[in-house]
């Protein structure tokens, strides 16, 4: 079948050419023409109109054509039921429906500024869609993080996030538990930052800071995480590591940075701390 719609596609004329190939018709020819002639195209044709106001396939009430080409062809596919509010929140500017419609919303709109043609921006889109799948079907569940640290961080802060109420003056187990978290895994490259945990968990950094620091010593999450590497620091100078392996393992991004936030911290630079070091 032929299947025609309005030019210069982005969200729904990319999702709904992809869900039509892929779940209701394998052979479709998806035609893009100036909207005064999709009709008209359309009747000339015997194409089948979509995304327009007026026809069968398009939106109804807060749905997108998306969601009403699942609807009316039975479309069953779970990966495709987590994909429906994410292309819906893209397209009707319901960026609080999913979280991931924003993101669908600005590669769309890129890849819409970057490519002219209409038909490779189709297959462009196509591609684009494979990987929502793939995603929504096999990895919507898989962290970015992957260092062992990171996700035990992560799971702490979702702990403390979901009481929902404040604690008062007891510090709460959360805190407790990362306290813990972070001194066992001092001896590795810590690279996290409280943006990133924010952006991860999608709770504003200033809440995250100031909560932080009313359990760490009244300490930024940033400032005790450097405490703790220059304490690390410390021990591991008493061995016989080079100050660019130390710098390395309490998560420095090179000597010269270690050196200067160790001089900060202690007064000394890391080999004249060692010099003074008492001899085995």
């Amino acid at each position: 079948m032929k299947w025609i719609t309005r030019e210069r596609p982005k969200i729904d004329r990319l999702a709904c050419p992809w869900l039509i190939r892929r779940f209701i018709d394998p052979e479709a020819e998806i035609i893009y023409v100036p909207f005064d002639q999709v009709i008209p195209q359309a009747e000339a044709l015997g194409a089948i109109p979509f995304d327009l106001p007026g026809v069968e396939y398009t939106h109804h009430e807060d749905k997108c054509t998306f969601d009403y080409l699942i609807e009316k062809h039975n479309v069953t596919d779970p990966a495709v039921h987590v994909m429906a509010p994410i292309v819906r929140g893209a397209d009707t500017d319901r960026h609080d429906l999913a979280t991931q419609a924003s993101g669908l919303w600005a590669i769309s709109a890129g890849l819409a500024y970057n490519e002219p043609d209409d038909q490779r921006l189709l297959e462009k889109g196509m591609l684009l869609y494979d990987a929502l799948y793939s995603w929504a079907k096999h990895l919507q569940h898989v962290s970015h993080t992957q260092q062992p640290f990171e996700n035990l961080l992560l799971e702490v802060f979702k702990k403390f996030l979901s009481q929902q109420k404040a604690e008062g003056k007891k510090v709460p187990e959360w805190a407790k538990e990362l306290r813990d978290l972070i001194q066992d895994q001092i001896d590795t490259n810590l690279s996290l930052s409280l943006k990133g945990l924010s952006e991860t968990l999608q709770v504003h950094p200033s809440y995250l800071s100031r909560e932080f620091s009313k359990y760490f010593d009244n300490l930024t999450f940033g400032d005790y995480i450097r405490k703790l590497r220059i304490e690390k620091a410390i021990q591991l100078l008493a061995s016989s590591h080079s100050l660019t392996e130390i710098a390395y393992l309490t998560g420095f991004s090179d000597q010269s940075h270690f050196t200067r936030i160790f001089k900060k911290h202690t007064g000394k630079s890391p080999s004249d701390f060692r010099k003074n070091l008492p001899k085995k």
